[in-house]
């Protein structure tokens, strides 16, 4: 319970870029054309990967899963960035902010390095065991492969989330950044969260050391398979104050970059998306 002199916390109040202000529409008008070009490319190769039938094998329907990530951790952030932008600040209810803190940083943030580790297990098993590959990859494995990365985050995630919802919000409700971060958001909290910076610690080792050691014991093998290969034809993937705005910056990166760039890198690029989209404006023409 809150002090005698202290109010109880129902609303948190996120300041954004203070400094940035002067230059809101134009900070607008940048990262709505960069939210539509994330949410177009994305929702293309989901588009064309459910559609298409030569893009029906394991490596396009994981990329699916990816780009369904990324829409949603795009989307679980942007909106409202844009609206704290355009009207100098945003106030959001402390449950929506606790959620939106959870869906960011535990479900969505994390199902991409598990759907990441499970395509480079994928391509593993289709460069160093490419004759078992069809019989290992199936259908029903695809399937219980992404159905594990996404439930596994959610049910590790709700744990902390049924934790943080117990906590005593009192006094202040002003957060220095453009949503919800796990840092300031908490900084707020007037319980003793040690249990749950202690469980956010031992979560994020565990959800963050299986992905990482797969994607790189995998590579490893496929690096040391691609040696022995006789072949030439070889397809490789490729102050308080400013740590506040250091930590706006970082998260800005993760949020509308790398959304951005994933669907050039994994697919727009790609002989057999290409294809794809030449089908579609040819049956258009005709």
């Amino acid at each position: 319970m809150c002090e005698e002199n202290q109010t109880q916390v129902t609303e948190i109040h996120l300041l954004g870029f203070r400094g940035l202000y002067k230059y809101k529409i134009l900070l607008f008008i940048v990262f709505l054309l960069t939210y539509t070009l994330i949410m177009g490319g994305n929702l293309v190769i989901i588009l064309l990967v459910s559609t298409t039938d030569h893009l029906k094998t394991p490596m396009y329907f994981f990329l699916k899963h990816l780009s369904t990530a990324d829409v949603l951790l795009t989307t679980s952030i942007v909106p409202v960035m844009l609206h704290i932008i355009l009207f100098e600040g945003g106030t959001l209810p402390l449950w929506f902010c606790i959620m939106q803190l959870y869906c960011f940083i535990g479900i969505f943030g994390f199902v991409q390095c598990y759907i990441i580790a499970v395509m480079s297990f994928d391509r593993y098993l289709a460069i160093c065991h490419p004759l078992r590959y069809s019989s290992l990859m199936g259908p029903d494995l695809c399937l219980q492969l992404v159905i594990g990365s996404w439930s596994s985050v959610t049910v590790i995630t709700s744990s902390e989330l049924f934790v943080a919802i117990q906590f005593n919000f009192c006094g202040l409700n002003y957060v220095d950044h453009f949503f919800c971060d796990f840092g300031p958001t908490m900084e707020l909290a007037t319980s003793d969260i040690s249990s749950l910076l202690l469980q956010d610690f031992v979560n994020s080792i565990l959800m963050m050391l299986f992905p990482f050691t797969l994607i790189i014991v995998t590579y490893f093998c496929i690096f040391f398979t691609i040696l022995r290969m006789s072949s030439t034809n070889i397809y490789m993937a490729p102050s308080d104050e400013s740590s506040s705005e250091i930590n706006k910056y970082q998260s800005l990166l993760y949020i509308v970059v790398t959304p951005l760039v994933n669907p050039i890198i994994y697919s727009l690029r790609n002989h057999e998306i290409k294809r794809a989209l030449m089908k579609i404006q040819m049956f258009r023409v005709f």
